[in-house]
């Protein structure tokens, strides 16, 4: 099953993805939005004979439109690492979870614009797997873990690279308005199954950037969960995106960012593809 947020006819709403439609569940079930429905252990029978609308009928938003937390890993593959290591960005691999926040406003959904930033030609692509929670906790249990995974979805953690490293801080470069995406659905984690055998592809234009399976994570998704809800409560609908694979631009020689015009895809086996055009602020 594929659980997706979305707007029709002006009105926001969720539901269930099939293969030429969505079932509107928001006008069937009492929750009113995703997230609740997820936290909820996601009740009720779904038929995907009974489509609502075809996909062409709908604006796909964020699959979750309000987390808590938007907790995001820097440097989380180890040939990325290298990469910039190589750039001369960083030196040794982290030995915890390098962990920055995002701003719910700097990402935007499937098929809608990511936003080049203007003030800057340095407009990165990363393809991302990428956790959502269901059942809250504090203090999370490496062994625990995975009973507080939903499920998965897709994000490419638009980087503004120059902005990145103005300062040992890297916010500023991690939190322009839409310049990052997520969707376009969420899988429940018990149809994905084994998260080391995924593979993550990134293409720019058609064109293959990126490349490798989950299994080369640093730090894997249990050690993410324990390590993120030691700061803070994990809450139904957080996000939380483990990392990117190497072959970013601008570890690239010579360097490729993103323009407008350009269209950026990141895949990931068994959850399905997220398509953004670049636009210009």
């Amino acid at each position: 099953m594929r659980y997706l947020s979305f707007s029709v006819d002006g009105r926001g709403t969720y539901g269930a993805a099939g293969e030429h439609g969505v079932v509107d569940l928001g006008k069937r079930l009492e929750f009113p939005s995703l997230k609740e429905f997820l936290a909820a252990g996601r009740p009720g029978e779904v038929s995907l004979g009974e489509i609502d609308y075809a996909f062409g009928d709908i604006t796909f938003l964020p699959p979750i439109a309000d987390p808590v937390h938007i907790w995001c890993l820097a440097l989380n593959y180890t040939e990325h690492h290298d990469e910039v290591q190589a750039a001369g960005r960083v030196q040794e691999l982290p030995k915890q979870p390098a962990l920055f926040a995002r701003a719910r406003d700097s990402l935007t959904a499937h098929e809608q614009p990511l936003r080049h930033p203007g003030v800057s030609e340095q407009f990165d692509f990363e393809g991302e797997l990428t956790v959502v929670i269901g059942k809250p906790g504090h203090r999370i249990r490496e062994q625990d873990a995975y009973d507080h995974v939903a499920g998965y979805t897709i994000m490419n953690e638009g980087s503004v690279r120059d902005w990145q490293f103005h300062t040992r801080q890297i916010t500023p470069g991690k939190n322009f308005y839409h310049s990052g995406s997520i969707g376009p659905w969420i899988v429940p984690r018990e149809e994905v199954g084994d998260v080391d055998e995924l593979r993550i592809t990134t293409t720019l234009n058609g064109e293959r950037m990126q490349d490798d399976t989950a299994a080369h994570m640093v730090h894997k998704i249990p050690r993410f969960i324990a390590y993120a809800s030691s700061i803070a409560p994990l809450y139904p609908g957080d996000i939380l995106a483990t990392g990117t694979p190497s072959g970013v631009g601008f570890s690239r020689k010579p360097p490729l960012f993103m323009k407008p015009g350009d269209v950026c895809e990141v895949s990931i086996d068994r959850i399905g593809t997220l398509r953004n055009r670049v636009e210009q602020s």
